[in-house]
């Protein structure tokens, strides 16, 4: 698939998109120098591309009781594709994992967990985690305060 050319415009609603996707498409016109007719056509074409994915609310982690974070290296015993596979469909399943990478180094997964407390995550180590065939080790850090969050990528 090739890859889409962006021009600054398309860069322009992406970024405003970003900060606020409930943006009429009148204010996002506006904001980008276009008239309503083809910034509805540009953000139809971004969506239809797949550049943007959706649209969603972002949460308060704390404010629905869920405030741990937890950040799990994982290595597996093998590193075969069909290992990979079942350690990554296992993962999509879990609501719990918000994020999970396939990193390079002494770890195969990096994984971000919300949890109520430490009970729940015990839990999710015991009855998940630790269940899944072809895990040979885990090493969670937790997270004692949140630094910075962003869900902006840096476009313009």
């Amino acid at each position: 698939m090739a890859k889409p050319q962006l021009d600054v415009i398309d860069l322009r609603i992406l970024d405003a998109l970003q900060g606020d996707g409930r943006m009429t498409i009148q204010d996002l016109a506006a904001k980008v120098g276009l008239t309503t007719s083809p910034c509805l056509r540009r953000v139809q074409a971004l969506e239809e591309q797949g550049i943007i994915r959706g649209y969603v609310a972002i949460v308060d982690q704390v404010a629905v009781s869920l405030p741990i974070s937890v950040f799990a290296s994982v290595k597996l015993e093998r590193q075969r594709e069909e290992e990979l596979d079942r350690f990554a469909a296992a993962v999509a399943r879990w609501p719990e994992v918000m994020e999970c990478y396939l990193m390079t180094g002494h770890r195969d997964y990096l994984l971000r967990i919300v949890v109520s407390d430490l009970g729940a995550y015990e839990l999710f180590l015991k009855q998940k985690l630790t269940r899944l065939e072809g895990v040979s080790s885990i090493e969670s850090s937790f997270a004692l305060g949140q630094v910075k969050y962003s869900h902006r990528l840096p476009l313009v």
